[in-house]
């Protein structure tokens, strides 16, 4: 590999984990607190991130390249109310769907198993 391509390939990179460390900031996991009446709501979240990236020479060109990916989901908030503080987390109703659906699904084929050996 040339210095040239194994210079930009590291400048390259390095720009992504630059993108990365903005990306992946407080404010991404806690929202900016809301008061009303005498209540002060923080919203919060789960962030993550990952990354990578590589360069190489294959009949005689060069390439590099690197990738980065982030997701977040609410997870809850913080309630504050006269210097009590109190954790609300949120229901995912679509995992709790997808959990019942397993969990019938399951149960469909272990009856089925039964009622098959039974049968004999």
């Amino acid at each position: 590999m040339t210095t040239d391509v194994l210079q930009r390939s590291t400048a390259g990179a390095l720009d992504d984990v630059g993108g990365m460390r903005d990306a992946l900031t407080v404010h991404r996991v806690f929202g900016d607190p809301y008061e009303f009446e005498g209540l002060t709501v923080i919203p919060v979240g789960r962030v993550v991130g990952g990354g990578g990236g590589g360069a190489g020479e294959a009949d005689g060109q060069t390439g590099f390249g690197t990738g980065f990916g982030l997701g977040a989901t609410a997870v809850g908030v913080y309630e504050v109310r006269d210097g009590a503080v109190t954790w609300r987390p949120v229901i995912d109703a679509t995992r709790l769907a997808q959990a019942a659906i397993g969990l019938a699904a399951l149960i469909v084929l272990c009856r089925t198993r039964v009622l098959l050996r039974r049968s004999r």
